[in-house]
């Protein structure tokens, strides 16, 4: 159960609403088998603490580098029709979204991971596509993306907020109103937010810089452990101002 993690403590103390518990994931990247066993936790501390609200937050990077995009997705499709789901969208979503209107980046999408992503929907790319290749590798994927993972993945939101926590992929422009935020920054930013020690008007939580176990400091949280490369996917829950980290 989750009661029995390791706690880590804000010095600022953010607070969640009264019975309000979340729970946050965020670099899937591909493993669906870790993630099936992250569910599992929740489900778990769930039927034992019965918070009056439990609400999953899903902070991006479902895709790519891991070996299972598809099956990842199709998890949290079959999880969002239970409600209290939060899907927030990653810098990897958005590059498929970028392939997808230029063919051109499916070269630049392969570094980042895309070929796991097009394997996992049974399509065989070479690993050099040319001009021919890439335009027939997007119509391909688009024919085999099932319309349940294109709604999925268009209706993903760039922030969450509950009471005094801030939900994001990649972080923050120190300096710049939650609310006027750029979306690049919220999907992309690293070492300006990184080495910030400002408030920034809300506890941030994000992922997309990996570190190697969940990063718990006064004015933010990062959980991506790297999942794809080390095994370890972290959940970390929060109620009122305590935060728990697996």
């Amino acid at each position: 159960m989750l009661s029995a993690l390791r706690s880590t403590k804000a010095t600022a103390k953010p607070r969640l609403p009264d019975g309000v518990r979340i729970y946050a994931i965020s670099d899937i990247h591909g493993c669906a088998h870790l993630l099936e066993q992250m569910l599992g936790v929740i489900d778990a501390d769930v039927a034992h603490s019965r918070p009056r609200h439990a609400i999953e937050v899903y902070l991006g990077d479902y895709i790519d580098r891991g070996p299972d995009s598809r099956a990842t997705l199709d998890l949290l499709i079959r999880r969002s029709r239970r409600g209290n789901m939060v899907f927030l969208k990653g810098n990897h979503e958005a590059f498929l979204g970028a392939a997808f209107r230029d063919p051109s980046r499916i070269a630049d999408w392969f570094q980042f991971g895309g070929m796991q992503t097009l394997m996992s929907y049974g399509l065989a790319p070479s690993p050099n596509p040319d001009d021919e290749e890439q335009l027939a590798l997007v119509r391909e994927l688009a024919a085999a993306l099932p319309p349940q993972h294109l709604e999925f993945l268009q209706g993903l939101r760039l922030t969450f907020t509950c009471g005094d926590f801030f939900f994001v992929h990649a972080g923050v422009r120190p300096g710049i109103p939650l609310r006027k935020q750029q979306e690049a920054d919220l999907l992309w930013i690293r070492e300006e937010f990184l080495r910030s020690q400002k408030n920034f008007g809300k506890y941030v939580v994000h992922g997309h810089t990996p570190v190697r176990s969940a990063e718990v400091l006064s004015n933010r949280a990062n959980i991506d452990t790297g999942a794809y490369a080390t095994g370890n996917l972290t959940l970390l829950s929060i109620q009122g101002s305590r935060l728990l980290a697996v």
